[in-house]
């Protein structure tokens, strides 16, 4: 019997030189999700579980090539997108991936490090909304940016859901808001689709060890996503196996520490 070959999906975001977040936590995310990850790298941090100290945004150029090359020789079932940094390369990311009419595409808009570092330029971030959103099928921002990217403080539920509807506005398919940061729901995620509202709770795993989760959640949807499962599904599959990762967090480096993509292996 022919098995099926493997669903690839392809992260384009930025490095973490500490392993927790960025490139490095999408492909853990998506090899622990069952699907082949291939990446494009966007830039380069120097950063840790305590801070990020420097940034390096790789040429538009060469964004574009890996985009080119990836697409040139793989059959692309999702596309997860996180930290692009800059305006020029938001523009270059949409531009080179409209003709390519990706049905999975999930942007991670992420804006500002657990560390407090900016990771999206205040003038890259209309470029988000304007450019890459209306492309994407899943759009996730947690509380601090859906609150940026809608302009309402966030501190109920009630207040997710205007902000998601103003979010859906700048044409993404779904929305996905993601309440990790939520005063009055922790660990609840808010889903919309234009019509209709999906609440997904949580357990709520009270632990500092928490880099990268934004990053290996939005991975772990595009994975489900790309092995066919429905938005809803996907969600919740992503979200049971992030509650995990964060149950199972590692204490290693002197801050954050990450959750721990490959828990199901411990002995």
């Amino acid at each position: 019997m022919d098995r099926q070959p493997i669903k690839q999906v392809l992260t384009i975001a930025g490095s973490d030189s500490g392993g927790g977040a960025g490139i490095q936590a999408d492909i853990k995310s998506m090899s622990a999700n069952g699907v082949f990850a291939m990446s494009v790298v966007t830039a380069v941090t120097a950063q840790n579980t305590e801070e990020v100290t420097d940034v390096f945004e790789l040429p538009t150029s060469i964004i574009a090539a890996q985009i080119d090359a990836v697409f040139d020789d793989f059959d692309v079932a999702a596309v997860k997108t996180g930290m692009l940094s800059s305006a020029a390369i938001v523009e270059t990311v949409a531009r080179m991936l409209k003709p390519q009419n990706v049905a999975n595409l999930v942007v991670d808009p992420v804006m500002i490090s657990k560390s407090g570092h900016l990771l999206l330029k205040p003038e890259a971030i209309d470029a988000v909304k304007i450019q890459l959103f209306p492309l994407a099928f899943l759009v996730t921002p947690n509380i601090h940016e859906a609150q940026q990217l809608s302009g309402i403080e966030i501190k109920t539920l009630a207040d997710a859901r205007r902000a998601a509807k103003i979010i859906h506005g700048f044409g993404c398919k779904h929305v996905l808001i993601k309440g990790g940061h939520l005063p009055s729901d922790r660990a609840t995620d808010l889903l919309y689709d234009g019509r209709f509202f999906n609440v997904f709770k949580g357990e709520f795993i009270n632990t500092p060890h928490t880099h990268g989760t934004g990053c290996t959640f939005a991975s772990a949807i595009a994975a489900h996503l790309a092995r066919g499962q429905s938005v809803n599904d996907a969600v919740q599959t992503a979200k049971t196996y992030l509650t995990e990762a964060i149950r199972h967090s590692l204490a290693i480096g002197h801050g954050t520490g990450p959750t721990n993509h490959f828990y199901f292996l411990q002995a």
